[in-house]
Protein backbone atom coordinates (compact mmCIF):
# COMPACT_ATOMS: atom_id res chain seq x y z
CA UNK A 1 0.00 0.00 0.00
CA UNK A 2 1.68 3.42 -1.01
CA UNK A 3 1.86 5.87 1.40
CA UNK A 4 0.51 9.39 0.49
CA UNK A 5 2.24 12.06 2.88
CA UNK A 6 -0.82 14.41 1.65
CA UNK A 7 -3.63 12.32 2.72
CA UNK A 8 -6.25 14.41 4.50
CA UNK A 9 -6.79 13.38 8.00
CA UNK A 10 -8.43 14.99 11.45
CA UNK A 11 -5.99 17.58 12.74
CA UNK A 12 -7.64 16.65 16.34
CA UNK A 13 -3.79 15.83 17.66
CA UNK A 14 -1.87 18.62 15.93
CA UNK A 15 -4.45 21.32 18.03
CA UNK A 16 -4.48 19.33 21.31
CA UNK A 17 -1.03 19.14 21.28
CA UNK A 18 -0.29 23.25 20.67
CA UNK A 19 -2.62 23.15 23.71
CA UNK A 20 -0.63 20.86 25.50
CA UNK A 21 2.68 22.74 24.33
CA UNK A 22 1.56 26.14 24.89
CA UNK A 23 0.78 25.26 28.77
CA UNK A 24 3.69 23.72 29.65
CA UNK A 25 5.98 25.98 27.91
CA UNK A 26 3.85 28.36 30.58
CA UNK A 27 5.02 26.19 33.41
CA UNK A 28 8.36 25.83 32.17
CA UNK A 29 9.29 29.68 32.20
CA UNK A 30 7.07 31.17 34.83
CA UNK A 31 8.23 28.19 36.53
CA UNK A 32 11.71 29.18 36.65
CA UNK A 33 11.14 32.57 37.97
CA UNK A 34 9.53 31.39 40.97
CA UNK A 35 11.74 28.58 41.88
CA UNK A 36 15.36 30.65 41.35
CA UNK A 37 16.38 28.85 38.06
CA UNK A 38 16.65 32.44 36.30
CA UNK A 39 18.16 34.22 39.57
CA UNK A 40 20.61 31.16 39.61
CA UNK A 41 21.96 31.04 36.23
CA UNK A 42 21.21 34.43 35.00
CA UNK A 43 20.94 36.74 37.82
CA UNK A 44 23.79 36.05 40.09
CA UNK A 45 26.58 35.36 37.51
CA UNK A 46 28.92 38.14 36.54
CA UNK A 47 28.91 36.15 32.66
CA UNK A 48 27.30 33.34 31.07
CA UNK A 49 29.29 30.24 29.40
CA UNK A 50 27.14 30.84 26.07
CA UNK A 51 27.92 28.43 23.41
CA UNK A 52 30.99 28.87 21.47
CA UNK A 53 30.29 31.52 18.88
CA UNK A 54 28.07 33.20 20.83
CA UNK A 55 29.96 34.73 23.65
CA UNK A 56 28.56 37.85 22.60
CA UNK A 57 24.91 36.57 23.58
CA UNK A 58 24.53 37.59 27.84
CA UNK A 59 21.80 38.19 30.38
CA UNK A 60 19.86 41.27 29.99
CA UNK A 61 21.19 43.83 32.78
CA UNK A 62 19.39 44.33 36.60
CA UNK A 63 16.10 42.03 36.83
CA UNK A 64 15.80 42.19 33.31
CA UNK A 65 15.62 38.14 32.59
CA UNK A 66 12.60 38.12 35.29
CA UNK A 67 10.98 40.48 32.45
CA UNK A 68 12.60 38.28 29.39
CA UNK A 69 10.97 34.72 31.19
CA UNK A 70 7.78 37.16 31.99
CA UNK A 71 7.30 37.67 28.07
CA UNK A 72 8.04 34.04 27.32
CA UNK A 73 5.21 33.18 29.99
CA UNK A 74 2.50 35.13 28.52
CA UNK A 75 3.71 34.30 24.47
CA UNK A 76 3.40 30.48 25.48
CA UNK A 77 -0.32 31.50 26.74
CA UNK A 78 -1.26 32.88 23.61
CA UNK A 79 0.47 29.83 21.33
CA UNK A 80 -1.76 28.34 23.93
CA UNK A 81 -4.96 29.89 22.72
CA UNK A 82 -3.78 30.69 19.40
CA UNK A 83 -4.01 33.73 19.19
CA UNK A 84 -1.62 35.41 16.14
CA UNK A 85 -0.09 32.04 16.49
CA UNK A 86 3.05 32.65 13.51
CA UNK A 87 4.22 35.59 15.29
CA UNK A 88 3.61 34.46 19.05
CA UNK A 89 5.48 30.95 18.45
CA UNK A 90 7.90 32.65 16.28
CA UNK A 91 8.58 35.28 18.87
CA UNK A 92 9.13 32.65 21.80
CA UNK A 93 10.99 30.41 19.71
CA UNK A 94 13.47 33.21 19.04
CA UNK A 95 13.19 34.30 22.95
CA UNK A 96 14.11 30.47 24.25
CA UNK A 97 16.70 29.45 21.15
CA UNK A 98 18.50 33.00 22.94
CA UNK A 99 18.11 31.36 26.52
CA UNK A 100 19.21 27.81 25.39
CA UNK A 101 22.36 29.47 23.81
CA UNK A 102 23.09 31.92 26.41
CA UNK A 103 24.25 29.29 28.91
CA UNK A 104 25.41 26.02 29.23
CA UNK A 105 25.85 25.65 33.22
CA UNK A 106 22.29 24.14 32.97
CA UNK A 107 22.27 22.34 29.98
CA UNK A 108 19.49 20.26 29.87
CA UNK A 109 18.33 17.71 26.51
CA UNK A 110 14.51 19.19 27.48
CA UNK A 111 15.54 22.68 26.81
CA UNK A 112 16.82 21.82 23.34
CA UNK A 113 13.70 19.65 22.45
CA UNK A 114 11.16 22.69 23.35
CA UNK A 115 13.16 24.90 20.89
CA UNK A 116 13.20 22.34 18.15
CA UNK A 117 9.33 21.66 18.88
CA UNK A 118 8.86 25.49 18.85
CA UNK A 119 10.52 25.09 15.47
CA UNK A 120 8.62 22.68 13.91
CA UNK A 121 5.05 24.01 14.79
CA UNK A 122 6.03 26.97 13.18
CA UNK A 123 5.35 25.16 9.49
CA UNK A 124 2.21 23.62 10.75
CA UNK A 125 -1.22 24.69 10.99
CA UNK A 126 -1.94 24.12 15.00
CA UNK A 127 -4.33 27.33 14.70
CA UNK A 128 -6.98 25.94 12.39
CA UNK A 129 -9.41 25.39 15.03
CA UNK A 130 -10.29 25.61 18.77
CA UNK A 131 -8.03 29.33 18.43
CA UNK A 132 -8.48 32.69 18.76
CA UNK A 133 -7.05 33.10 14.98
CA UNK A 134 -9.89 30.57 13.95
CA UNK A 135 -12.85 32.84 15.84
CA UNK A 136 -11.74 36.01 14.27
CA UNK A 137 -10.49 34.20 10.70
CA UNK A 138 -13.05 31.75 9.68
CA UNK A 139 -11.04 31.34 6.12
CA UNK A 140 -8.39 29.81 7.90
CA UNK A 141 -10.73 27.57 10.15
CA UNK A 142 -9.90 23.62 8.97
CA UNK A 143 -10.75 20.44 10.99
CA UNK A 144 -8.36 18.69 8.54
CA UNK A 145 -4.54 18.45 7.96
CA UNK A 146 -1.86 16.24 5.80
CA UNK A 147 -1.39 13.01 7.37
CA UNK A 148 2.92 14.20 7.50
CA UNK A 149 1.76 17.00 9.99
CA UNK A 150 1.59 13.52 12.77
CA UNK A 151 3.92 12.09 10.96
CA UNK A 152 7.06 14.89 11.63
CA UNK A 153 6.40 14.66 15.26
CA UNK A 154 6.35 11.11 15.34
CA UNK A 155 9.81 11.62 13.49
CA UNK A 156 11.26 13.89 16.08
CA UNK A 157 10.45 12.25 19.52
CA UNK A 158 11.23 8.99 17.73
CA UNK A 159 14.69 10.17 17.03
CA UNK A 160 15.16 11.18 20.48
CA UNK A 161 14.18 7.41 22.14
CA UNK A 162 16.31 5.86 19.47
CA UNK A 163 19.36 7.53 20.48
CA UNK A 164 18.73 8.03 23.96
CA UNK A 165 18.81 3.91 23.80
CA UNK A 166 22.13 4.14 21.77
CA UNK A 167 23.58 6.07 24.37
CA UNK A 168 23.15 3.90 27.15
CA UNK A 169 24.97 0.57 25.69
CA UNK A 170 28.02 1.40 28.03
CA UNK A 171 29.28 -0.36 30.82
CA UNK A 172 28.55 2.00 33.70
CA UNK A 173 25.05 2.11 32.93
CA UNK A 174 24.51 -1.87 31.88
CA UNK A 175 25.92 -2.67 35.11
CA UNK A 176 24.39 0.08 37.49
CA UNK A 177 26.82 2.20 38.23
CA UNK A 178 25.16 5.53 36.96
CA UNK A 179 21.42 4.97 38.21
CA UNK A 180 22.91 3.71 41.55
CA UNK A 181 24.40 7.48 42.26
CA UNK A 182 21.65 9.02 40.60
CA UNK A 183 19.51 7.54 43.21
CA UNK A 184 22.13 7.90 45.80
CA UNK A 185 21.91 11.90 45.87
CA UNK A 186 18.18 12.11 46.13
CA UNK A 187 17.03 13.22 49.10
CA UNK A 188 13.55 12.09 51.10
CA UNK A 189 12.36 9.20 53.00
CA UNK A 190 15.19 7.54 54.33
CA UNK A 191 13.13 3.96 53.11
CA UNK A 192 12.80 5.08 49.93
CA UNK A 193 16.42 5.66 49.43
CA UNK A 194 17.44 2.63 51.01
CA UNK A 195 15.41 0.49 48.24
CA UNK A 196 16.85 2.86 45.40
CA UNK A 197 19.77 2.08 45.88
CA UNK A 198 19.80 -1.52 46.46
CA UNK A 199 21.97 -3.15 43.72
CA UNK A 200 18.64 -4.86 42.15
CA UNK A 201 16.92 -1.66 41.85
CA UNK A 202 19.78 0.36 39.77
CA UNK A 203 19.85 -2.58 37.72
CA UNK A 204 16.24 -3.00 37.35
CA UNK A 205 15.79 0.95 35.89
CA UNK A 206 19.13 0.80 33.88
CA UNK A 207 17.49 -1.97 31.95
CA UNK A 208 14.22 -0.63 32.14
CA UNK A 209 15.50 2.57 30.74
CA UNK A 210 16.71 0.53 27.75
CA UNK A 211 13.45 -1.05 27.07
CA UNK A 212 11.74 1.85 27.43
CA UNK A 213 13.78 4.24 25.76
CA UNK A 214 13.88 1.68 22.75
CA UNK A 215 10.61 0.31 22.38
CA UNK A 216 8.13 3.02 23.70
CA UNK A 217 7.82 4.31 20.02
CA UNK A 218 7.22 1.07 18.33
CA UNK A 219 4.96 -0.05 20.88
CA UNK A 220 2.49 3.35 20.66
CA UNK A 221 2.48 2.82 16.50
CA UNK A 222 1.35 -0.65 16.97
CA UNK A 223 -2.37 -0.59 17.61
CA UNK A 224 -2.61 -3.71 19.51
CA UNK A 225 0.24 -2.37 22.13
CA UNK A 226 -0.91 1.16 22.36
CA UNK A 227 -2.71 1.35 25.40
CA UNK A 228 0.00 -1.03 27.37
CA UNK A 229 2.25 1.59 26.02
CA UNK A 230 0.47 4.64 27.18
CA UNK A 231 0.08 3.35 30.83
CA UNK A 232 3.72 2.52 30.34
CA UNK A 233 4.93 5.91 29.46
CA UNK A 234 2.88 7.44 32.67
CA UNK A 235 4.81 5.08 35.21
CA UNK A 236 7.60 5.70 33.89
CA UNK A 237 7.04 9.38 33.20
CA UNK A 238 5.72 10.38 36.39
CA UNK A 239 8.09 8.52 37.93
CA UNK A 240 11.09 10.21 36.53
CA UNK A 241 8.89 13.35 37.94
CA UNK A 242 8.45 12.50 41.15
CA UNK A 243 12.05 10.96 41.81
CA UNK A 244 14.31 13.10 39.64
CA UNK A 245 12.10 16.27 39.63
CA UNK A 246 13.24 16.98 35.92
CA UNK A 247 10.85 20.03 35.49
CA UNK A 248 7.71 19.81 32.86
CA UNK A 249 9.74 16.86 30.57
CA UNK A 250 8.27 14.27 31.77
CA UNK A 251 4.99 15.91 31.14
CA UNK A 252 6.48 17.06 27.60
CA UNK A 253 7.40 14.02 26.36
CA UNK A 254 3.81 12.49 27.18
CA UNK A 255 1.98 14.74 25.01
CA UNK A 256 3.57 13.79 22.10
CA UNK A 257 1.22 10.19 22.17
CA UNK A 258 -1.90 12.05 20.81
CA UNK A 259 -0.14 11.94 17.72
CA UNK A 260 -0.21 7.82 17.77
CA UNK A 261 -3.40 7.77 18.45
CA UNK A 262 -6.32 7.61 15.60
CA UNK A 263 -7.12 11.40 15.42
CA UNK A 264 -10.81 10.63 15.49
CA UNK A 265 -10.32 9.03 19.39
CA UNK A 266 -8.19 12.44 20.19
CA UNK A 267 -11.52 14.18 18.54
CA UNK A 268 -14.21 11.97 20.28
CA UNK A 269 -12.22 12.44 23.64
CA UNK A 270 -11.34 16.41 23.57
CA UNK A 271 -13.32 17.96 20.72
CA UNK A 272 -16.36 16.59 20.18
CA UNK A 273 -18.37 19.31 19.34
CA UNK A 274 -16.63 19.54 15.93
CA UNK A 275 -16.76 16.56 13.23
CA UNK A 276 -14.77 17.01 10.27
CA UNK A 277 -15.70 16.20 6.92
CA UNK A 278 -12.49 14.66 5.30
CA UNK A 279 -13.41 14.38 1.77
CA UNK A 280 -13.35 18.48 1.09
CA UNK A 281 -10.70 18.84 3.25
CA UNK A 282 -7.43 19.85 1.58
CA UNK A 283 -5.19 20.10 -1.79
CA UNK A 284 -3.13 17.51 -1.70
CA UNK A 285 -0.25 20.22 -2.53
CA UNK A 286 -0.43 21.46 0.87
CA UNK A 287 2.76 21.74 2.16
CA UNK A 288 4.49 20.01 -0.43
CA UNK A 289 7.00 22.56 -0.31
CA UNK A 290 7.72 22.74 3.23
CA UNK A 291 7.67 19.56 3.42
CA UNK A 292 10.76 19.08 0.84
CA UNK A 293 12.10 22.15 1.54
CA UNK A 294 11.87 22.52 5.43
CA UNK A 295 11.34 18.86 6.89
CA UNK A 296 13.48 16.61 4.80
CA UNK A 297 16.59 18.28 5.61
CA UNK A 298 15.91 19.07 9.14
CA UNK A 299 15.51 15.35 9.81
CA UNK A 300 18.74 15.03 8.05
CA UNK A 301 20.13 17.35 10.81
CA UNK A 302 18.86 15.66 13.63
CA UNK A 303 20.21 12.15 12.26
CA UNK A 304 23.45 13.66 11.66
CA UNK A 305 23.92 15.49 14.79
CA UNK A 306 23.35 12.52 16.98
CA UNK A 307 25.94 10.65 15.25
CA UNK A 308 29.04 13.03 14.73
CA UNK A 309 30.59 11.68 17.82
CA UNK A 310 31.25 8.24 16.35
CA UNK A 311 33.36 10.34 14.28
CA UNK A 312 35.15 12.40 16.61
CA UNK A 313 38.83 10.75 18.15
CA UNK A 314 38.30 9.49 21.40
CA UNK A 315 35.23 8.37 23.99
CA UNK A 316 32.72 11.05 23.78
CA UNK A 317 31.48 9.69 27.58
CA UNK A 318 35.28 11.67 28.19
CA UNK A 319 36.28 14.13 25.83
CA UNK A 320 32.36 15.67 26.03
CA UNK A 321 33.24 16.57 21.82
CA UNK A 322 29.84 15.71 20.44
CA UNK A 323 28.14 14.90 23.68
CA UNK A 324 25.25 18.39 23.33
CA UNK A 325 22.80 18.22 20.81
CA UNK A 326 22.92 14.18 20.77
CA UNK A 327 20.07 13.11 23.35
CA UNK A 328 22.80 11.55 25.59
CA UNK A 329 20.40 12.42 28.50
CA UNK A 330 20.77 11.91 32.05
CA UNK A 331 23.22 9.53 30.86
CA UNK A 332 26.66 9.98 33.47
CA UNK A 333 28.12 12.94 36.22
CA UNK A 334 31.18 14.13 35.90
CA UNK A 335 33.54 15.83 38.68
CA UNK A 336 36.77 17.88 37.81
CA UNK A 337 39.36 19.43 39.67
CA UNK A 338 41.52 22.20 37.74
CA UNK A 339 43.95 25.30 37.99
CA UNK A 340 44.80 27.96 35.67
CA UNK A 341 48.44 28.52 35.88
CA UNK A 342 48.80 31.98 33.72
CA UNK A 343 52.68 33.20 32.72
CA UNK A 344 53.29 37.05 31.38
CA UNK A 345 54.84 36.36 28.42
CA UNK A 346 57.33 39.31 28.60
CA UNK A 347 58.19 39.16 32.51
CA UNK A 348 57.33 35.19 32.44
CA UNK A 349 56.15 35.84 35.60
CA UNK A 350 53.61 33.18 36.48
CA UNK A 351 50.16 32.96 38.96
CA UNK A 352 47.37 31.15 39.50
CA UNK A 353 44.05 32.55 38.17
CA UNK A 354 41.53 32.78 41.17
CA UNK A 355 38.70 32.04 38.92
CA UNK A 356 36.32 31.05 42.09
CA UNK A 357 36.26 34.36 42.78
CA UNK A 358 34.04 35.35 39.50
CA UNK A 359 32.02 32.21 39.23
CA UNK A 360 28.99 31.22 41.12
CA UNK A 361 29.07 27.42 42.69
CA UNK A 362 26.91 26.18 39.90
CA UNK A 363 29.27 28.02 37.37
CA UNK A 364 32.67 26.16 38.98
CA UNK A 365 30.83 22.44 38.96
CA UNK A 366 29.54 23.30 35.53
CA UNK A 367 32.85 24.32 33.91
CA UNK A 368 35.89 22.32 35.84
CA UNK A 369 34.84 19.46 33.59
CA UNK A 370 33.77 20.15 30.56
CA UNK A 371 36.35 21.08 28.37
CA UNK A 372 34.66 23.49 26.05
CA UNK A 373 33.73 25.36 29.38
CA UNK A 374 37.85 25.33 30.50
CA UNK A 375 38.64 26.65 27.12
CA UNK A 376 36.28 29.28 27.23
CA UNK A 377 37.19 30.37 30.50
CA UNK A 378 40.66 30.46 29.35
CA UNK A 379 39.45 33.33 26.15
CA UNK A 380 38.19 35.36 28.87
CA UNK A 381 41.59 35.48 30.91
CA UNK A 382 43.40 35.72 27.79
CA UNK A 383 40.95 39.14 27.07
CA UNK A 384 41.26 40.28 30.81
CA UNK A 385 44.50 40.40 30.58
CA UNK A 386 45.47 42.18 27.20
CA UNK A 387 43.00 44.83 28.38
CA UNK A 388 45.51 45.21 30.57
CA UNK A 389 48.28 45.91 28.70
CA UNK A 390 49.18 41.77 29.43
CA UNK A 391 49.94 39.47 26.36
CA UNK A 392 49.91 35.88 28.60
CA UNK A 393 50.00 32.35 28.21
CA UNK A 394 47.34 30.25 30.07
CA UNK A 395 48.02 26.45 31.38
CA UNK A 396 45.27 24.09 32.74
CA UNK A 397 45.62 21.42 35.32
CA UNK A 398 42.33 19.45 35.19
CA UNK A 399 41.76 16.50 36.64
CA UNK A 400 38.16 14.69 35.86
CA UNK A 401 36.07 11.87 37.48
CA UNK A 402 33.39 10.07 35.23
CA UNK A 403 30.75 8.78 37.49
CA UNK A 404 32.83 8.86 40.40
CA UNK A 405 35.18 6.64 39.11
CA UNK A 406 39.14 7.67 39.39
CA UNK A 407 40.56 11.01 38.84
CA UNK A 408 42.35 11.27 35.27
CA UNK A 409 44.23 14.23 33.73
CA UNK A 410 41.82 15.43 30.79
CA UNK A 411 43.83 18.36 29.22
CA UNK A 412 47.38 18.73 28.26
CA UNK A 413 49.10 20.87 31.17
CA UNK A 414 52.29 21.68 28.78
CA UNK A 415 49.80 23.32 25.93
CA UNK A 416 48.82 27.34 26.25
CA UNK A 417 45.47 27.08 25.86
CA UNK A 418 45.29 30.73 25.46
CA UNK A 419 46.79 30.20 22.04
CA UNK A 420 45.29 26.83 21.02
CA UNK A 421 41.35 26.41 19.22
CA UNK A 422 38.44 24.94 20.04
CA UNK A 423 37.46 21.88 17.32
CA UNK A 424 33.73 22.40 17.05
CA UNK A 425 33.96 19.46 14.71
CA UNK A 426 36.24 16.85 15.21
CA UNK A 427 38.77 16.69 18.32
CA UNK A 428 40.97 18.94 19.97
CA UNK A 429 44.71 18.13 20.68
CA UNK A 430 45.29 19.40 24.06
CA UNK A 431 41.96 17.27 25.04
CA UNK A 432 43.94 14.10 26.38
CA UNK A 433 42.99 10.48 25.35
CA UNK A 434 42.90 7.36 26.81
CA UNK A 435 42.51 3.87 25.42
Amino acid sequence: MKLNPFKPVDNAPLILFRIFFGLLFACETFGAIVTGWVKDNFLQPNFTFSHIGLEWLQPLPGYGMYLYFGVMGLLSLLVMVGYRYRQTLGMLTLLWAGVYFMQKTSYNNHYYLLMLVALLLLFLPANAYASVDAAQNPKIKSLVMPVWCSWVMIGQIAIVYFFATVAKFYPDWLNGTFTRNLFSGIAGCSFLKGVFTQPWFCLFIAYAGIVFDGLIVPALLWKKTRTVALIASLVFHIFNSITLRIGVFPYFALSFAVFFYEPETIRNLFFKKWKPKIEEAISVATGRKTLLYFFLPYFVIQLALPLRHWFIKGDVLWTEEGHRLSWRMMLRDRDGIVAFKVVDKKTKIAMYYPYDRYLTRKQVNGMTSKPDMIWQMVQRIKKENLQKGRDVAVYVDCMVSVNRGPYKRLINPNVDLAAADWNYFGHSSWVILYE
